[in-house]
């Protein structure tokens, strides 16, 4: 590491850190308020592996000369302090920026004016937003749309502490007793104790900046990539004031990370990848899955996993999230029946994997996950599909009967949410797991005593892992269709009967189904439409959707109907 210090135009001193790998693109990090530089020590660390990486202490914070009076904190000036550290440190070429809270502020000023222009490459911000296109940004929420005044007020909300540290010697007596950093800490615990002295000289930031160019913006387009990291849980700055910019920045990338403000410290691997990826890029390396998903939003470049794939709802889904511009990975435990599928979908021009794997196995599945991670990526949406019917009295189903539909039906699915739900843990960018339960789960039948129950679990399993997850930002939904035409008839077991009443019951099952004439593919789009929503639960087909209904307002009348006999 070497340190040196750059003279800014003022003649303020900047300290500047300097590591990482020689010839290797540059990176520059700037802090936000009330940091440092020392708040990038997690996310350097990582990048200087790859990189050359260029850390400085803002003006007012760290070993930095700390000026007094605001005038010396407006915008232009901090625009010149980072040219200055940039023509210090790769006086030529061009050099990726890394910002985060008002070093993303001051760094927006940069990127859209003309001091720098041509020595940028890209720029990934995280919450803060340039201050013109707050301003102009706060005007269009004014417009009568309730979605726009609901953000506008949100914002306002969380921005409250800005009022504050614009009254006479309040924020500096909070400061200077400690109340203000104890208070920071029960808002963000990711934050670091901040420094007293990095805390009243910031507070200039404040003051030299943020009404002028609330009240007067003047936006100004980047004309370089730009790729916005936008914290979910981030208390102060709001995901729609930091990623609606696209009339500004042309070239966006928008990613939701799972974290708090201050997730730079909570999740350096999170943020050094993502920021390495979009330099990658600009460097002339291939667009990530994730940048591409960032960049043109909807299912486009989605990594879908499907399993039970071969046929029916798993093969109908699969299509339609093809049709869709999303990437597959589907298995079968019928390596044919999945080949045939891989095949549809590559006619479509699809980028798909496929595997034979049995989700029922545990040590099976867990090697799949992995293997899926190393080839693909962390998939964005699972459909736990896979699963197998039974039919029959509940004295007639033998333990290994349960044991299989078990095997398949619920730990199938409890395999695949538990790989997959880490997976989608730890990437941080949150994901959608869709369990495929039945109307069965909510509609009682004598006759499907052992395939309801574990139906059932696999809705009341969604509904608990819904819960759980959201605060990763992972949607659950169970999808529970009733009477559609696949070939699950064809392979239902049909306990307590010979062979001969096995087949009958079987062809008179799939001849009842195919005149019912709800096909797979319907479901498919239901499915689709309940990712796009986030819905917890999703009936298909007519009968389910008014099963659902009649379970809540008549629980009664469906345990009496249960005692019907439907057998076909």
């Amino acid at each position: 590491m070497s340190h040196k210090w750059v003279t800014a135009s003022d003649g303020v001193r900047l300290l500047v850190r300097v590591t990482g790998v020689d010839d290797a693109p540059t990176v520059v990090l700037v802090h936000g308020y009330p940091d440092n530089g020392s708040m990038w020590d997690g996310v350097a660390a990582l990048l200087e592996q790859r990189f050359r990486v260029v850390v400085y202490d803002v003006r007012g914070a760290g070993r930095s000369d700390k000026p007094s009076g605001r005038a010396s904190y407006k915008l232009d000036q901090l625009s010149e302090d980072l040219a200055a550290v940039v023509d210090e440190v790769q006086p030529v070429g061009k050099v990726h920026l890394l910002a985060h809270d008002w070093g993303s502020i001051q760094t927006w000023h940069s990127v859209t004016g003309d001091r720098l222009r041509g020595r940028l490459a890209s720029f990934t911000s995280i919450s803060g937003p340039s201050l013109d296109h707050a301003g102009a940004w706060f005007r269009a929420q004014a417009r009568p749309n309730p979605k726009r005044i609901k953000n506008a007020l949100v914002q306002w909300a969380h921005s409250t502490y800005i009022l504050g540290f614009q009254l006479p010697l309040v924020p500096q007596l909070l400061w200077r007793t400690g109340a203000m950093g104890a208070l920071i800490g029960r808002m963000d615990p990711a934050a670091a104790a901040p420094s007293t002295s990095d805390g009243l000289h910031g507070l200039n930031l404040y003051r030299a900046n943020v009404f002028t160019r609330l009240s007067r913006p003047k936006p100004r387009n980047a004309e370089i990539p730009v790729q916005v990291l936008a914290p979910t849980g981030d208390k102060f700055v709001t995901t729609p004031l930091q990623t609606e910019i696209e009339r500004w920045a042309p070239d966006l990338r928008v990613r939701r990370i799972v974290g708090t403000h201050w997730v730079v410290r909570e999740k350096p691997h999170v943020i050094a990848k993502a920021a390495a990826e979009l330099i990658d890029h600009v460097e002339g390396g291939e667009e990530s899955r994730a940048l591409k998903q960032a960049r043109q939003g909807g299912f486009a470049h989605k990594l879908v996993l499907i399993t039970g794939a071969g046929s029916g709802i798993g093969r109908a889904t699969a299509l339609a999230f093809a049709d869709k511009g999303a990437d597959l990975v589907i298995t079968d435990i019928n390596g044919s029946a999945a080949a045939d599928t891989a095949k549809l979908l590559r006619d479509k021009g699809a980028t798909v994997g496929e595997y034979t794997v049995d989700s029922s196995d545990a040590e099976a599945v867990e090697k799949f996950a992995q293997q899926v991670k190393e080839e693909f990526g962390v998939p964005d949406i699972v459909v736990n599909n896979a699963g197998i019917g039974l039919s029959g009295p509940f004295l007639d189903t033998t333990v290994k009967d349960w044991e299989r539909l078990i095997d398949v039906n619920l730990w199938g699915v409890i395999h695949g949410c538990r790989v997959f739900a880490e997976q989608m843990r730890e990437r941080a960018e949150g994901g959608q797991i869709v369990n495929v339960a039945s109307a069965a789960a909510y509609l009682p039948s004598k006759i499907l005593s052992a395939y309801a129950t574990t139906k059932s679990a696999v809705l009341t399993l969604s509904i608990c892992l819904r819960a759980e997850l959201a605060a990763e930002n992972i949607g659950v939904t169970a999808i529970c269709p009733g009477i559609v035409n696949t070939n699950i008839t064809s392979t239902t077991r049909f306990v307590g009967v010979d062979d001969v009443e096995q087949k009958r019951r079987q062809k008179s099952s799939s001849k009842l189904y195919a005149k019912r004439g709800f096909g797979p593919e319907r479901v498919a789009r239901d499915i689709l439409r309940a990712v796009e929503k986030d819905k917890a639960i999703q009936p298909s087909t007519p009968e389910a959707k008014a099963a659902l209904v009649l379970s809540r307002l008549t629980p009664g009348l469906l345990r009496a109907a249960a005692k019907l006999d439907v057998t076909p």
